[in-house]
Parts: structure tokens; C-alpha cells; sequence
């Protein structure tokens, strides 16, 4: 099962890491600081109602008079409805806040997921780039615009009681100020706890859709397996961990929740007490125990909600952590930056400085291992294909022959020595100069969302609607456009899922020739698809790669025969090259394979018989 598994996140609350989102924060200054002004006078409000009603105790309702109850009536109101107001202006400044700094966030990571190399999409879990995309970004977002709402909110009404009390009565004020300690270790004792036990229940919950997943999109393969019975009892077994973290949760809501009740209602019970001796022996008025009655009441719950906050803003710190990672992320194959200034990046490109490329590659001295280490898999190796040339690369599964198609594209860069093009160091041109003067045509075609005369234009924005159809006839493509209902306004859907493999195939070959590069790549292009279609596309292959430098990785060792070059790959190393020819009279691996490939479809044809 494939999941990203939630990792325990014990680090103490650290700004230096929240410092990192300020970039983020800077352009809505203004409104975090309308924000915080209203939050602040939001809370004087609350703190100022029980002296409101302390005020109205003492003056109306003991004494039995109206005297002076309108413009008292005036000014309760005006609070109220200023409350209100400061309600309705700080939601939407917190929404506007939380959607925008989401909004950036996600823009941020998605453009510099632009400029990473292709090795780290190699190495990295699409689902791991998603969360980070998504999900951080929005818990993010989320706690900076409700998270701040609420701890200054708390931190301000806990300030103002505080001060309230000890104006109105030291004695009483003291009293439940004994007890807030009590509940503030029990919160912070409690929080803790719940939090964990919270990620334990969601990180398992993510095993259970996960699990649900596998067992809906394999069930044919569990019935021909017959492997109900094990499923049954994995999935029995992650129930019982759900079962028994969420127990723990409940109980732990079920101690912490009575054992605040019960300090809250000793706060009261004592005041109550004290309150009413002092009010008997006429120490204090009736309306200043009314009032510390509704503060020991409501003082309790900021509290517990500013202990609640703070382990939300540390679990963030982990959110945080994870996007800036990504954010800070260098792509392994950078421009310098005199590169950069001559002909631009992927956002902001100079073509009109970009010398136009005829194709010639050459290898010079090259040693290569990849990013992650390990054993050279090319050493001093040296190699000239002239512009034109078409050079196949074949080998075992697994054995490497994409590594040196990488190189040319310089998707990976030398770890030692150069490869020319046109007899300059491709690190002397910018990437995307290169990239934009390759077709390359891989085993499963990406399409994207949308339409198929949209997929073809990507290779390249500009096509006429002739050129695109044009396109699509040099490759037998308008075969495929012809079954559909809409013709080129048909929707391939997501990925290109309403299309079969070949079909896919043909409108990427469509997309290839539309892009006219001079460095073709075809990545095993013919492998997945029936003989009817790989009939079709390799008459158009023998046409497009007419004056092109091309590179073919293909196991059918039928459809390379006359490729001008062939590198035999095994064990990531080329054990040999030459031609066709030449390769089967050295009768070394390239023969003893292509006799092996030979004899087997020998055999399918005959059993195809």
C-alpha cells in the first residue's frame, strides 16, 4: 500500500522556522495588523461585559430603578453592535488572508517545481509532492489566519480579566488565580496527549482508504488469487488499531474534559463563597461578585484554548518545514548565470539569442554516476554522433539504456568531462534551449486534460489549425481522431484515459513532429502497442527521423536494424557498438540476444498459428 505515512513531530516552537513564511506574510501586513488591532478590541469588549452587568446589578436591578437605564441601554448596545462588526470585519480579513497566502503558497511550490530537475521526479513520491502542494499548504494558511485570530483573542481576554479582577477585588482575583495554574498544566498535560493520540487516529485512518482503495481497484486480482480471506484480516487487524486509538483518544477527552469542569466549578464554588461572605458583611456590592461569577465561568476555556493553539502552531512548525524543504530545494542541473543573462530561463526565455541547433553530439571523456552514488556507470567513455545519425541503445530490462539518452538531453550532466553539442559544451547554452529542440516520445504517453487538438499543439503553442492536422496525418494520428465523436475537440480525459495505449502514442508522435526538434528520442515507443499500429508509426518514424540526430531504446531488436549506430547496454556499462551487422558477426551479447529474441517470436507466431 502506497501512503505517506504521518511522522511524530516533537520539536519544541521554534520562530526561526516561522520566520521563513514571512515572505508569505509580508504582502497582507496590513491586514494581520487590522486583525490584531480588532482581535485586541474584541477583547476589551468581552472583558468589559460583566462590568457592564456588575454596573447594571448595583444600579437597576437592587436599587429597583430605571434611573439612567437608556443611555446605559445605548451604550450596551453600541457594544454589541460594535462586537458584531469587529466579527464580520475580522472573518473576512482572516478569509482573505487564508486564501491568499494559501493561494501563494501553492503558486510558489508549483513554479519551482518547474525548475527542478528531472532526477528529483525520479526519486520522489508523487504523492509526497501532492501533500506538500495541497495539504501543508493549507494547514498553513489555515493557522495563520484562524490560529492568530484565536490566541490573541485568548491571550487578550486572560490579560484583560486578570486586570479586571484585581480592579474589582484583590481577594476574589487571587482565588481564581490559584486555580488557573491547576488548569493550565492539566490543558497543556492533556493537549499533548490528545494531539498524539489525534495523529495516531489520522494516520491510521490514511491506511484504512488506503486499504479500501487496493481492495476496490484489485479486486479481480484478489479473487483470482483467492486472497479474500488475508485481506479480511489486514484489514480486520488496522480496524482494531482504529478501534483502540480512537478508545484512547475518547478516554483521555473523557478525564480531561470532567477534570476542567471540576476546577471550574471549585473557581465558582469559592468565589461563590467568599463572594457571598463579603457581600453579606457589605464588603463588596452584589453586582462586583455577579461579575467575578461570569469571569471565573468564561476565564477557563481561553485558557484551555491558548494551551490547544500552541501544540496546533507546533504541529504546523512540521507543515512548514515540509514546504520550505521543498521550496528550498535546489534542482540538481542549473544555468549559470551567465547563461541566464544571455538566453533566459524556463519563465523568462531569449530566444531570440539562441543559435539554431544542427544536432551533432559528441561525448568527450565521460565518466557519469548518479546523484545518489554508486559505481560509475560510464567511465572516459567517448563517443561522435554526427547531426543526423540515428543511434539505438538496447539492452536488458533494467540495464541502463536510458542513462546515456539522459546525458545527451542533459536531463543528468557529467560527472566528469563535457558533451558537445554542435561542438560547444551544452553547459555553455541554456537548458531550455536544448529541451526545446528535443522530441521525445515515451513507452506510456502523458497526455493531459482537455482536447486532442490542445495535446498536439503543446509541441508546439503557435500551430495553425492546418499545421496541427498536417501533424497528425504524417503520423497516421487523424486515424485516431477520425473513430472520435468530436473529432479534434474530443476530450482525452485525465491522463489521457479515454484513449487506448496506441492511440495515445500516435497523438504524442502528433504532438513530436508538431515541435519539429532536431534531436529526436523515442523511448521504447512500439513496445505496447498491436502490430496494426506499430505498423502505422513506423512508417512515420522512417520519415521523421530523416535529417534528425535520433536516439531509440527499444527491446524489439527487429525494429532497429537499420539504425546507423547501435549501443549494446548491460549491467549500466556499453559492452559494445557498431552496426547491426557488424554486432552479429563479433557474435558476442548483442547476438546471443537477438538469436534469444529471434527464437521467441518465432514461437509466439507459431503459437499464434
Amino acid at each position: 500500500m502506497s501512503s505517506i505515512r504521518e511522522e511524530e513531530y516533537n520539536k519544541p516552537l521554534n520562530l526561526r522556522i516561522w520566520a521563513k513564511m514571512l515572505p508569505f506574510f509580508k504582502p497582507y501586513r496590513k491586514e494581520i495588523f487590522a486583525i490584531i488591532a480588532l482581535m485586541l478590541l474584541s477583547a476589551l469588549i468581552d472583558v468589559c461585559f460583566p462590568l457592564m452587568q456588575s454596573f447594571a446589578v448595583d444600579h437597576f436591578i437592587l436599587p429597583g430603578t430605571v434611573e439612567g437605564v437608556v443611555p446605559f441601554g445605548v451604550g450596551y448596545a453600541l457594544m454589541v453592535l460594535t462586537q458584531t462588526l469587529i466579527v464580520i470585519a475580522f472573518s473576512r480579513l482572516s478569509m482573505v488572508v487564508e486564501m491568499c497566502t494559501g493561494r501563494d503558497l501553492k503558486r510558489a511550490a508549483f513554479v519551482h517545481l518547474q525548475t527542478l530537475s528531472f532526477s528529483y521526479y525520479n526519486t520522489t513520491p508523487v504523492g509526497y509532492i501532492l501533500a506538500r502542494v495541497m495539504s501543508d499548504t493549507n494547514k498553513i494558511s489555515s493557522m495563520v489566519a484562524w490560529g492568530l485570530v484565536d490566541v490573541l483573542w485568548a491571550f487578550a481576554y486572560v490579560v484583560g480579566v486578570f486586570i479586571a479582577m484585581l480592579f474589582l477585588n484583590l481577594r476574589l482575583a487571587l482565588i481564581i488565580m490559584i486555580i488557573v495554574p491547576f488548569i493550565a498544566v492539566l490543558t497543556v498535560y492533556f493537549q499533548n496527549k490528545i494531539l498524539h493520540w489525534n495523529r495516531k487516529v489520522r494516520a491510521i485512518n490514511s491506511r484504512i482508504t488506503g486499504a479500501y482503495n487496493e481492495g476496490i481497484m484489485g479486486a479481480r486480482t484478489s479473487k483470482t488469487m483467492v486472497i479474500e480471506e488475508k485481506n479480511e484480516q489486514d484489514f480486520r487487524n488496522l480496524t482494531d488499531e482504529m478501534y483502540h486509538a480512537s478508545v484512547h483518544t475518547a478516554m483521555l477527552n473523557a478525564v480531561y474534559i470532567p477534570s476542567i469542569l471540576f476546577f471550574s466549578s471549585m473557581a465558582v464554588a469559592l468565589v461563590l463563597a467568599r463572594g457571598g461572605y463579603l457581600v453579606m458583611n457589605e464588603l463588596i456590592q452584589f453586582g462586583t461578585l455577579s461579575a467575578f461569577i461570569s469571569y471565573a465561568i468564561g476565564i477557563f476555556e481561553p485558557i484551555q484554548q491558548l494551551a490547544r493553539i500552541a501544540a496546533d502552531f507546533v504541529s504546523t512548525q512540521a507543515n512548514i518545514e515540509r514546504v520550505t524543504g521543498l521550496l528550498e530545494r535546489q534542482p540538481d542541473i542549473v544555468d549559470s548565470p551567465e547563461v541566464v543573462a544571455k538566453y533566459g530561463d524556463a519563465f523568462e526565455s531569449k530566444r531570440e539569442n539562441w543559435e539554431p541547433i544542427k544536432g551533432d553530439i559528441e561525448f568527450e571523456d565521460v565518466s557519469f554516476k548518479y546523484p545518489d552514488g554508486g559505481d560509475y556507470v560510464l567511465r572516459h567513455f567517448n563517443l561522435k554522433i554526427p547531426a543526423g545519425t540515428t543511434v539505438a541503445i538496447v539492452g536488458e530490462t533494467g540495464a541502463g539504456k536510458s542513462t546515456l539518452v539522459n546525458l545527451a538531453c542533459r536531463f543528468f550532466e557529467p560527472t566528469e568531462g563535457r558533451v558537445l553539442i554542435d561542438g560547444v559544451d551544452y553547459r555553455e547554452r541554456s537548458q531550455l534551449w536544448l529541451h526545446s529542440n528535443i522530441g521525445y516520445v515515451l513507452q506510456n504517453p502523458h497526455l493531459f486534460s482537455g482536447t486532442v487538438r490542445d495535446n498536439i499543439r503543446y509541441g508546439r503553442l503557435d500551430a495553425t489549425e492546418e499545421e496541427i492536422q498536417e501533424a497528425a496525418r504524417k503520423v497516421s494520428a487523424d486515424t485516431v481522431v477520425a473513430k472520435l465523436d468530436k473529432g479534434y475537440d474530443s476530450d482525452v480525459g485525465e491522463g489521457g484515459d479515454r484513449l487506448s495505449t496506441g492511440e495515445k502514442q500516435l497523438i504524442s508522435f502528433a504532438r513530436a513532429v508538431l515541435a519539429d526538434p532536431r534531436i529526436f528520442v523515442l523511448d521504447e515507443a512500439t513496445s505496447s502497442i498491436d502490430t496494426q499500429t506499430e505498423l502505422l508509426i513506423q512508417n512515420a518514424i522512417s520519415h521523421l527521423l530523416q535529417n534528425r540526430t535520433s536516439f531509440l531504446i527499444a527491446h524489439r531488436l527487429s525494429t532497429i536494424r537499420q539504425a546507423d549506430l547501435i549501443l549494446v547496454v548491460r549491467e549500466g556499462k556499453i559492452v559494445e557498438q557498431g552496426t547491426h551487422e557488424q554486432l552479429l558477426r563479433q557474435k558476442g551479447y548483442y547476438h546471443s540476444l537477438y538469436n534469444k529474441q529471434f527464437m521467441e517470436e518465432a514461437m509466439l507466431r507459431s503459437m499464434g498459428k
